[in-house]
């Protein structure tokens, strides 16, 4: 007599859902869980001719997006994660989007989505400080931490080279209005903006600039609220300069729209160099000179190194950058 999915079930410990999307080769449980639970049933003469046989899974990938600001309704997120699920496509794994709130138990989130049945993990941790890492170094799976850096003897990091980036742009800037730039900062601390701190202010040192006479504002990196930071920094007085290089082209654009707003012209009065070169930013008036980067691009980097990590016998961590370029557009002249 053959055995029923309630006695697999019972013998591994398992759901009979569990056992069931195992047998029937559906997701919603892992590679290992999947393998012991045939095994399992061949052991206990468990009648397969009863099953339907379905499309065959290689696997399931999660990506995660790690939310605090809700920054990943963004157009640049939208692009990276296109690329993400682009790149798996007709591979045979499924890829599962996954939202894990900082508001909330994460070592229960991430348990959630482990016992669902996962394979690997990538992780887009735009908004993640070190601390918040922790609950992923326990996971034993493969790990690719997109959009963010962390030292870790178990995680790849792919990541924009927006050092470099905000050093050509500000540089740039120099180069065309022969004066210090200003600066319009993210008011919302994450890595990628520090980043390009640092890019902006090696410009300012390299051309003998002082870092302490740089003019810099704190914006809101959403359009509209960067649009009422901005003109309460015109209504107030304060110190204007001649041009800014802006930590992404949200902040650029709502400052523009305060800018001319209060009567100034963009370029001939203020320049303004933005990052990220969102879809939008080439339909503004005028059109954003920008920092470029491949979004769509990243994101395939992710999946295609996670399907390498699938199959390597032996892990090595890695740290992929990529370059960026910068669009010339109208608002700097």
């Amino acid at each position: 007599m053959s055995a029923t999915a309630k006695q697999i079930a019972q013998q591994l410990g398992l759901s009979e859902s569990a056992v069931s999307l195992a047998l029937h080769n559906k997701p919603g449980v892992s590679t290992k869980t999947r393998n012991q639970v045939v095994e399992t049933a061949k052991s206990l003469n468990y009648d397969f001719t009863k099953i339907t046989p379905a499309k065959n899974i290689a696997g399931v990938i999660s990506f995660i997006l790690y939310n605090k600001n809700r920054i990943f309704e963004m157009p640049f997120f939208t692009e990276l994660k296109a690329g993400v699920e682009n790149e798996f496509k007709d591979t045979g794994y499924k890829l599962i989007i996954n939202h894990v709130h900082d508001t909330e138990d994460i070592q229960k989130q991430l348990e959630d989505i482990i016992n669902l049945g996962c394979d690997g993990i990538i992780l887009l941790g735009t908004e993640m400080l070190k601390e918040d890492f922790a609950p992923f170094s326990f996971i034993d799976l493969p790990i690719i931490l997109l959009d963010s850096y962390f030292n870790s003897s178990k995680m790849d990091c792919i990541l924009i080279n927006n050092v470099e980036g905000a050093r050509f742009a500000a540089n740039y800037l120099i180069k065309k209005r022969h004066t210090q730039p200003g600066y319009l900062r993210s008011s919302c601390p994450i890595s990628n903006f520090n980043e390009r701190a640092d890019g902006f202010y090696k410009a300012i040192r390299q051309n003998g600039m002082s870092i302490s006479k740089s003019v810099v504002h704190y914006l809101s990196p959403f359009i509209d609220s960067a649009y009422a930071d901005m003109l309460a920094v015109i209504e107030q007085g304060e110190e204007l300069a001649d041009c800014y290089f802006a930590d992404n082209d949200d902040i650029a654009i709502g400052a523009m729209r305060a800018f001319k707003e209060k009567g100034y012209q963009i370029p001939g009065d203020i320049a303004i160099i933005g990052f990220d070169n969102n879809p939008y930013s080439s339909f503004v008036e005028p059109p954003l000179t920008t920092v470029n980067v491949p979004k769509a691009y990243l994101g395939q980097l992710a999946a295609k190194r996670m399907l390498s990590l699938l199959h390597e016998p032996e892990h090595h961590p890695i740290k992929i950058e990529v370059n960026t370029n910068l669009i010339i557009r109208k608002s700097v002249t």
